[in-house]
């Protein structure tokens, strides 16, 4: 009886710590959600907050099987999304930051898959960050293009919000469990905005928070003139390189995208495949979506 009260004494401070902890977090959440949501998405009575109803996660199956991903699912087979996002350790929950969800595929499964207590938020590239004018008139376009197609994919669960990385919220800082960028690595170093991007997305980590990267890979003997982001691939020692000097260090790798039959070597480059197949080479079509690389990466 000694040893049970004395380890009820010493397991009270700490479940009062993690409480504590628990009131920050959703302090924190709170606030955020005024910021992103605006004050009035949480209903006031008698001067009183409601709280926001939860709605409880769906498992990833469910969120895999559901109508509203008709469409998609036909490239889950290349996309692996179940198996991505548990290498990327993404839980229901989490505060998550989808960079450049284009016309959201990654969306639609987050965003119910992270719950009611969960956070999307889409993020897209500072356009003054861009060498390019191209570039920079593309990515200007990208929050209200993602704004206006988001109420059509009728989506429940994580509240969502979408930024140009130079209109985030001073409240996200320190704030976000994980970073994922999809094939968009290459984007960010042939436009120039690799230092910018990858700076405000360490700011927005927590101690703990990492950044997952899939992206199409190159042969590690690929010329470097093919490498520069033009033809969308990379190498995947070049990419571990560039997160490292950005503040970052590699957790793990994963086979779970790689396609052996691509070559990587395609002179009009990765969107000679499908689903572009840019230059209507029908035999492209047996070999698939590209070869992927698939990285953790954890700040430090």
């Amino acid at each position: 009886m000694l040893a049970g009260a004395a380890l009820a004494t010493l397991a009270a401070p700490v479940a009062a710590q993690q409480q504590e902890e628990s009131n920050q977090t959703r302090q924190v959440l709170g606030r955020i959600l005024d910021v992103i949501l605006g004050p009035g998405e949480q209903d006031r009575k008698d001067g009183t907050d409601a709280e926001r109803p939860t709605v409880a996660p769906l498992t990833m199956d469910q969120v895999l099987a559901d109508p509203r991903r008709d469409e998609d699912r036909a490239r889950d087979q290349f996309r692996h999304p179940a198996q991505t996002l548990s290498f990327f350790r993404v839980e229901p929950g989490q505060t998550v930051v989808d960079y450049m969800p284009a016309g959201g595929w990654y969306t639609r499964v987050l965003v119910p898959y992270l719950g009611s207590e969960g956070l999307y938020i889409g993020l897209t590239p500072d356009p003054a960050a861009a060498d390019s004018e191209r570039f920079e008139n593309y990515v200007s376009q990208l929050p209200g293009r993602f704004r206006e197609a988001a109420p059509g994919w009728s989506l429940t669960g994580a509240p969502m919000a979408v930024y140009g990385s130079q209109d985030l919220p001073e409240e996200l800082n320190g704030q976000v469990d994980r970073v994922l960028i999809f094939r968009e690595m290459h984007n960010l170093l042939r436009s120039g905005a690799m230092y910018t991007e990858l700076t405000r997305i360490r700011g927005l980590l927590k101690p703990d928070g990492m950044v997952g990267i899939v992206q199409h890979r190159a042969k590690e003997n690929a010329p470097a003139d093919y490498t520069l982001g033009a033809n969308g691939y990379l190498r995947e020692s070049d990419v571990v390189g560039l997160m490292r000097v950005h503040g970052f260090e590699l957790v793990d790798s994963s086979a779970i995208n790689a396609n052996y039959r691509d070559s990587a070597n395609h002179p009009k480059g990765v969107w000679e495949l499908p689903p572009t197949l840019g230059t209507k080479r029908e035999e492209l079509r047996e070999i698939g979506e590209s070869d992927r690389m698939t990285l953790l990466f954890r700040k430090r």
